[in-house]
C-alpha cells in the first residue's frame, strides 16, 4: 500500500491525460490524501484543467477554485485512496452511539410522570370563552360608524340666468334647497379651489353676463335720452298775447 501511495500518477498517466485534454475530453483524477481545510476527503474526484510537467491543475468536486497538485498527490482510480484508516473510526463511533442511547433511556419515564398534574387546570377553558365573547360588541359599533361615513356629500353650483347663481348641497340621497349667490362669490370660491378648468368655465359665464349687462345699460341709456328729448318737446309754455 505504501508503494502505491508514493507512485501516484506515472509519466504514462500524465501523457494519456494530456492527450485526452488535447482531444477535448473530460479527464477526472482522484485525491490521494484528504484536505480538511477545504472539507475534501481522500478519493474526492477532481477535473483536470491543465498539465505542465509534473504539475496538474484540477478543480475538485464542490470547490470553485483551481488547485495545483503534484503527480504523486493524485491517482487515476478512487479505489487506490487511503480512506481505509477512517473505517475503524466509524466503527468506533457506531459502537459509541449504540452504547450511549442506553443511558438516557430512563428519561422518558420521568417525562411520563410529570404530565399527571396537567388535568388540574381544567376550569381555564371556561374563562377563555368569556374573554373572547367580550369584544363581540366592538364590530357592531364599527358597523354603525361605517354606515354614517358612507354617505357622500356633493355641492353643485349652477348658473341660472345672466347674473344669477345657485348653490345646492346633497348629503347622500337627501338634496338641500337652492340658495342664490352672487357671481363675485362664485368667482372667489373657484379661485380658492385652484381648479383651472372650473375657473375658466366660471369666468366665461361671468364675462358673458358682464357683456349682456353692458349692452342693456347702453340700451337703457339711449331710451332715457330719447325720453328726455320727447319730454323737452312736450314742455310748452303759455302763449304770448
Amino acid at each position: 500500500m505504501s508503494s502505491q501511495k508514493r507512485t501516484g500518477l506515472t509519466a504514462g498517466d500524465l501523457e494519456s491525460l494530456s492527450a485526452a485534454l488535447a482531444a477535448g475530453k473530460r479527464v477526472t483524477v482522484y485525491l490521494r490524501d484528504p484536505m480538511p481545510s477545504l472539507g475534501l476527503d481522500a478519493g474526492t474526484s477532481a477535473r483536470v484543467l491543465s498539465i505542465e510537467g509534473s504539475t496538474v491543475t484540477v478543480r475538485p468536486k464542490g470547490v470553485d477554485d483551481q488547485l495545483p497538485f503534484e503527480s504523486d498527490e493524485l491517482q487515476r482510480t478512487r479505489s487506490a485512496a487511503a480512506p481505509a484508516k477512517s473505517a475503524p473510526r466509524s466503527a468506533r463511533t457506531v459502537a459509541d452511539q449504540t452504547s450511549t442511547p442506553a443511558r438516557p433511556a430512563p428519561t422518558p419515564k420521568a417525562a411520563a410522570v410529570e404530565p399527571k398534574p396537567t388535568p388540574e387546570p381544567a376550569p381555564r377553558p371556561e374563562a377563555t370563552p368569556a374573554r373572547a365573547a367580550a369584544p363581540k360588541p366592538a364590530p357592531a359599533k364599527a358597523a354603525r360608524r361605517s354606515k354614517t361615513s358612507t354617505a357622500a356629500v356633493s355641492v353643485t353650483i349652477t348658473s341660472a340666468g345672466e347674473s344669477t347663481w345657485t348653490v345646492s348641497v346633497a348629503h347622500g340621497s337627501k338634496k338641500g334647497k337652492l340658495t342664490e349667490v352672487t357671481a363675485d362669490r362664485v368667482a372667489r370660491a373657484m379661485q380658492e379651489l385652484g381648479d383651472d378648468a372650473a375657473i375658466t368655465a366660471v369666468d366665461e359665464v361671468i364675462e358673458s353676463a358682464r357683456e349682456a349687462a353692458q349692452r342693456k345699460i347702453e340700451e337703457l341709456t339711449r331710451e332715457l335720452e330719447n325720453a328726455r328729448a320727447a319730454l323737452a318737446h312736450l314742455d310748452v309754455g303759455p302763449a304770448e298775447s
